[in-house]
């Protein structure tokens, strides 16, 4: 049985509901549709018998954002993933997930559709923190997550929607150059450049840019539509730019495109932030 906070067991019937009731909230979000996920915990609180806090359903919640990343799922925005879970929600998770047609259609569309560029963004508030390291899942559980037959690509395959990846390019762009024309550095902001464009995108980063004191900056853009948390997929060759041009490198995380464009700066070489993990392997003869 899994446990909550308190260390208290969680009936089959409880993780069951639980499961159900964060899978429509997904939907929603996923839908574009509104909903109010406080009303959605009272509503399982009362499913619940008032058994379980309103705190151990949005944990349990965390937790099963964090078998929805392992699938290769979105999960919902505000609930991070977090790992220490047991195999009853793993099991739970697949099984409903593999009987939810709906879901996978709208996973699909929304890893798939056309992105808009923006025009004319507010960039006042789009640099946020970067998030915080969460604990990798047991390796045993990591592992079954490989071979489930709930797994998905989802995300690999949002990361290659070249309109997303583009759009999101494009807005870094004008980013930086919004950043150097409000402190009145209008010529280094006519030099800011998007080299995967105007280059090729083998250099390792998307967009030539300064900082204030007029030092080069190699900007990597990585796009979502989901999450802050959500993984992104970095090449061999990203990664080794990143180590050889540390000083001068910069992987930009851009998240919740869609609706609310934000980001987040890190700095230098990518493995000196993400637990990085690798998913496939080049076969040759």
């Amino acid at each position: 049985m899994e446990t909550s906070q308190k260390g208290q067991p969680w009936s089959t019937t409880e993780v069951r509901a639980t499961v159900q009731s964060y899978l429509n909230m997904l939907q929603q979000e996923l839908a574009g549709q509104r909903y109010n996920k406080a009303a959605c915990r009272q509503l399982l609180f009362q499913q619940l018998n008032g058994i379980r806090s309103p705190a151990s359903i949005e944990f349990k919640h965390c937790n099963i954002s964090a078998v929805m990343r392992l699938l290769g799922y979105p999960h919902i925005k505000g609930y991070q993933p977090r790992f220490n879970f047991q195999s009853l929600l793993m099991e739970e998770v697949e099984s409903q997930l593999q009987q939810c047609q709906a879901l996978e259609a709208i996973v699909q569309f929304a890893v798939t559709q056309p992105a808009v560029e923006y025009l004319a963004p507010a960039f006042d508030t789009v640099q946020q923190e970067p998030p915080k390291r969460t604990p990798k899942a047991a390796e045993p559980t990591a592992t079954y997550a490989l071979h489930s037959a709930a797994k998905r690509d989802y995300l690999a395959q949002e990361a290659r929607n070249r309109s997303l990846g583009l759009a999101g390019e494009k807005f870094v762009l004008a980013y930086e150059q919004w950043q150097l024309e409000k402190q009145g550095l209008h010529k280094l902001a006519s030099r800011v450049e998007h080299v995967a464009e105007s280059l090729g995108d083998g250099l390792g980063f998307d967009v030539r840019s300064f900082d204030l004191h007029g030092k080069e900056k190699l900007i990597e853009v990585k796009t979502t539509s989901f999450a802050k948390e959500t993984p992104f997929f970095v090449t061999r060759n990203e990664l080794q730019v990143s180590q050889q041009e540390s000083s001068r490198f910069h992987l930009y995380r851009l998240y919740d495109f869609r609706k609310r464009p934000q980001l987040f700066d890190l700095p230098g070489a990518i493995d000196s932030h993400c637990q990085l993990d690798a998913q496939s392997y080049r076969a040759s003869f």
